[in-house]
């Protein structure tokens, strides 16, 4: 079996699909985006369908070692992305091949379900009462959200009783027996994130979310120092290697994105590595159907997995919703707040391909917000 041809589309709301097609007939779907950047990894996407055609699918670990480390200059979030899809539409291709799903090649099944959870905004306060509500009628046991919009270098007491409202707001709805978390999303400095996590630790959030940017890893030591409150951090996190300081600091739970970080030949080795640590595994995925069938395919075979984030109904999503490009929507229905496990061969999903080629082009790159300071610098968004 040799690999024939390797398309991408550009689909609602922002996200990048590719589909590698083989020379027997069995296609396999990925999900190589970074959100923002689709355009310019498309690009690298097909640079890399260059060695790919005329290539026997089923040699995924050469290939992901030859696409990561054949070029002189290798690494960051556009080449790994692109590497993260199609790594993912090779293991599809292989499940295929030979009937069975992912999971049952990383090793076979740990669990029958994964927890999943809902995002309910945060930016707006006033709304996360009746959000969080909305989930648990849903029958979502978790939930995350945002602990705040443009935060200050230094945080003020309002900012810091703001945030601590959020969180007490959703723990009174959500009661002791459900989770939230909290995505500090790289606003706050390591300053602002030791003052505000003791607040946080009476109100038992399932974890702080990227409480410092990656490119302070190395203050995280500090973070996970200034509180008992579990911290996650790993969606800019795109290799092993980039993860390391990030466990050696403390962390509780890795989230590498399925889509950002390799594919799943790269995310199941942070996984593994993330167990030596004694670290729980939580993928990053407010993207697409297909990250998110890879996602699961990890998540079902991996013992130190804790939760998966999906993005049904995310604020992000405008112009199309995740459950529009499958052909089989009951794969994705949550049960209690967990999806139950994919028998399907590979990926464990049919992606509608009419809609995805009629979706193609149809919607301008997303670009995500860019904020200010009152003034006038730059925020982080």
């Amino acid at each position: 079996m040799k690999i024939t041809r390797v398309e991408t589309f550009a689909v609602p709301p922002r996200w990048l699909f590719c589909r590698i097609e083989t020379d027997e007939g069995v296609v396999g779907w990925g999900e190589p985006v970074v959100e923002g950047r689709a355009a310019t990894v498309r690009t690298a996407v097909h640079e890399l369908a260059e060695y790919l055609i005329g290539q026997d699918p089923m040699r995924i670990e050469d290939h992901w070692q030859m696409m990561t480390k054949g070029s002189f200059y290798r690494g960051g979030p556009v080449l790994s992305s692109a590497v993260a899809g199609l790594d993912q539409a090779l293991w599809d291709i292989a499940g295929k091949t030979l009937g069975v799903p992912v999971h049952v090649l990383l090793g076979g099944p740990v669990r029958e379900r994964v927890r999943a959870y809902s995002w309910v905004g945060g930016d707006d306060p006033a709304e996360i009462a009746d959000a969080v509500s909305a989930q648990v009628e849903a029958g979502f046991t978790a939930v995350k959200m945002n602990a705040c919009g443009r935060m200050n270098r230094l945080a003020t007491a309002a900012d810091i009783a703001a945030v601590v409202e959020r969180a007490a707001t959703a723990r009174e709805v959500l009661g002791p027996d459900r989770d939230f978390a909290m995505d500090f999303h790289g606003r706050f400095t390591a300053a602002n994130a030791r003052r505000v996590l003791p607040h946080l630790a009476p109100l038992s959030p399932l974890f702080v979310e990227e409480p410092v940017l990656p490119e302070y890893t190395h203050r995280l030591g500090d973070t996970v120092a200034a509180s008992s409150v579990p911290i996650a951090t790993g969606e800019r996190l795109y290799s092993r290697t980039e993860a390391l300081p990030a466990l050696q600091a403390g962390i509780a739970v890795l989230q590498p994105d399925l889509s950002h970080a390799g594919g799943i030949s790269e995310v199941r080795r942070m996984a593994s590595l993330a167990e030596t640590f004694d670290v729980l595994l939580a993928p990053h995925c407010p993207l697409g159907p297909i990250s998110l069938a890879a996602s699961l395919q990890v998540a079902f075979s991996t013992p130190n997995f804790l939760i998966q984030e999906q993005s049904i109904g995310i604020h992000y999503n405008e112009g199309a919703e995740m459950l529009d490009y499958v052909v089989d929507r009951e794969v994705f229905r949550f049960e209690e707040g967990h999806i139950r496990r994919p028998l399907g061969a590979g990926l464990g999903i049919e992606v509608d391909e009419k809609a995805v080629r009629e979706a193609d082009g149809i919607a301008p790159d997303w670009h995500n917000p860019t904020w200010q300071h009152a003034d006038g610098s730059f925020a982080e968004w």
